[in-house]
């Protein structure tokens, strides 16, 4: 009787997690907390959506992989804020500043005065996910809705806008909307979001 096949155990769940060991590794070595400042990296080699001096807002900037990137590509006379609900445990460098809260409270006093204006806002915010696509979908979409909101009253005219979605049943809706506020919006999903997320970029350049 023939010895039954052997499965092949490199054609399947390997391949994934090797993925993600090499992205998680490699931002170790190159000094950042996660492998999510990958996808900022290939979205501004694409779309050169932060410049030298630019002041920058980071909504839902924990554990601060972008808020290290986007300090890197402002420079010393830039400036980058971020906020999200968990602390930043990590070192900043000095033209960075984040806090614990809410990003309906940025008008905290210690935070942002009432006249601060950025030229670009960046959220990769997500929900804790229930394993729902619907649910989840539904609960990114509010959070991209909050992250318009803090653009549409603190994004200087011709500014940048990169929002996280999981694609779901409100996001041409959401789309649409960002759309109406920015002369060129563009889908971008980078190579390194991992192949069997639901999530996508919309880069939003120059606001109306």
């Amino acid at each position: 009787m023939a010895a039954p096949k052997k499965k092949n155990s490199n054609n399947k769940k390997p391949g994934k997690n090797q993925w993600a060991d090499h992205l998680t590794q490699r931002a170790k070595t190159d000094n950042y907390p996660a492998r999510s400042v990958y996808k900022l990296e290939e979205i501004q080699n694409k779309f050169q959506v932060l410049k030298k001096n630019d002041m920058v807002l980071d909504l839902g900037c924990a554990p601060g992989s972008w808020l290290l990137y986007a300090a890197k590509q402002v420079g010393n006379h830039g400036k980058v804020f971020g906020i999200d609900l968990k602390k930043i445990e990590i070192h900043l460098p000095e033209n960075v500043v984040a806090i614990e809260d809410n990003i309906l409270n940025l008008t905290n006093e210690s935070f942002l005065d009432e006249n601060t204006r950025f030229n670009a806002i960046l959220s990769d915010m997500a929900p804790s996910t229930t394993g729902r696509k619907d649910v989840d979908a539904l609960k990114s979409f509010e959070l991209c809705n909050m992250a318009l909101k803090v653009a549409d009253d603190f994004l200087l005219q011709n500014g940048n806008f990169i929002c996280k979605i999981f694609q779901g049943n409100d996001f041409n809706e959401f789309q649409k909307n960002v759309k109406s506020k920015f002369k060129d919006c563009k889908i971008f999903k980078p190579d390194s979001c991992r192949k069997q997320s639901k999530e996508i970029y919309i880069i939003a350049k120059y606001k109306k």
